[in-house]
């Protein structure tokens, strides 16, 4: 069984990720399995909060150990979409050099951009940019190699050359179903979908990449600094 974690800050293709490895007949997917701890030991006030702490699993240590055992018919691939800021400094991670890490980013003009549409007070923690390069550079160290990075802009000017890298890097065979998928939600969507996932339930496959005609926010312009220090530096491993 191969275990795919992929560590994404939020307001990126994450998602659309997780749907294009979900179109693949061997593949089964989880949709971030921390969140619903994640929002238990903190104050982060998400849209339904209670609802995702109530219907979810909140012992971390059983989210770890259902990722290195779960299966699923005769699937051979299990994908794990995860946000890098859900897995909090007291999460163990032994589970991890079990799995295949790999890491999504994205240029921080585009991400605070979008996020400052829908949230007026963002921070360094939110968009988990800080964790991202920690969980790298945790990867790295464990496995002694540089895990797979790739762009979200990338993807979406040529997901086919992209992610056929990317399973190349991993040694996963490429598959065509990868770049194309169904309109509509899934079983699999975790119960935020309805608050987050508007654009992906209406897709059929990656969009179009667009370059953003807008500044980052006067108020975050320091904290966009800071982000595109640590961008840059995980830019540096990006597959091409």
């Amino acid at each position: 069984m191969k275990r795919i974690a992929m560590w994404s800050g939020p307001r990126n293709i994450s998602t659309a990720m997780m749907r294009s490895w979900e179109s693949r007949s061997d593949t089964f997917v989880i949709d971030e399995p921390f969140y619903p701890h994640y929002l238990s030991k903190t104050d982060v006030d998400h849209p339904g909060r209670e609802e995702i702490i109530a219907s979810g699993e909140l012992d971390e240590i059983v989210v770890g150990q259902k990722l290195i055992s779960e299966t699923k018919g005769t699937c051979s691939i299990y994908f794990q979409k995860h946000i890098t800021h859900h897995l909090l400094p007291s999460v163990g991670r032994e589970w991890m050099k079990d799995v295949t890490n790999c890491f999504l980013i994205r240029n921080p003009k585009d991400m605070i951009i979008s996020y400052s549409k829908v949230h007026s007070d963002l921070n360094m923690h939110l968009l988990g940019l800080n964790e991202q390069h920690e969980i790298f550079n945790y990867v790295r160290k464990i496995t002694n190699q540089i895990p797979p990075v790739v762009d979200s802009k990338d993807i979406l000017l040529n997901p086919r050359d992209i992610l056929s890298k990317l399973c190349t890097k991993i040694d996963v065979v490429f598959s065509e179903e990868m770049l194309s998928w169904s309109k509509g939600k899934r079983d699999t969507d975790g119960i935020w979908a309805d608050y987050w996932y508007k654009n992906v339930i209406n897709s059929t496959g990656f969009n179009i990449y667009k370059e953003k005609d807008e500044d980052v926010p006067s108020k975050y312009l320091d904290l966009y600094e800071d982000c595109s220090k640590i961008y840059d530096e995980l830019s540096k491993h990006k597959i091409t």
